[in-house]
C-alpha cells in the first residue's frame, strides 16, 4: 500500500506523458504513403483529399505548364487500373521531368479529390525540411 501511495503519481505522469508522446511526436509529418491504385480511386470515390500515395502509371496527356502562382508542370497519369490522375508538379522547387507521352512514372505524393479523377501534387522536396516531401521517378532518375 506504501509503494502505491509512494510511486503511484510518478508512474502515472510517465504515463501520461508516453501516451502524448506517442499521439504527437509525428504532428506536422505527413504519414507514409499508401501505395497501389486502389488508394487513388478509393479516396476519388469517398471524395477524400490530403492523402499521401505513391502510385506509378503512364503519361498519356501532357499539358500546357500552370504559371499562376507557383509554375507546376502537368500531365495526366493513367494508372495500371485506367483510372487517371491530373499530376501538377511543382517546377519552382523541383526540377522538371523529362517526361513524355507514353513514358513511365512513379510518384509520391499528395492526393486531391476533384470530379475530374483528382490532383496529384507535393512531389517535390518539402521546402520547411520538416517533412520527407515527395518525388517523382522517370528513366531511372529521381526528381524531387
Amino acid at each position: 500500500m506504501q509503494l502505491q501511495r509512494r510511486f503511484g503519481m510518478p508512474v502515472l505522469v510517465i504515463l501520461v506523458l508516453v501516451v502524448w508522446y506517442a499521439n504527437n511526436r509525428d504532428a506536422g509529418i505527413p504519414p507514409s504513403p499508401a501505395t497501389g491504385d486502389g488508394v487513388v480511386e478509393q479516396a476519388y470515390a469517398e471524395q477524400r483529399s490530403g492523402v499521401w500515395v505513391e502510385v506509378e502509371g503512364r503519361v498519356t496527356r501532357l499539358l500546357a505548364d500552370d504559371r499562376e502562382g507557383s509554375q507546376h508542370q502537368r500531365f495526366i497519369l493513367a494508372l495500371d487500373s485506367g483510372h487517371t490522375v491530373l499530376v501538377a508538379h511543382n517546377i519552382d522547387l523541383a526540377e522538371r521531368v523529362p517526361v513524355r507521352q507514353g513514358g513511365q512514372v512513379r510518384l509520391r505524393g499528395r492526393y486531391e479529390w476533384n470530379d475530374r479523377g483528382g490532383v496529384i501534387h507535393w512531389t517535390h522536396h518539402d521546402p520547411d525540411g520538416s517533412g520527407p516531401g515527395g518525388w517523382v521517378r522517370h528513366a531511372g532518375a529521381l526528381y524531387r
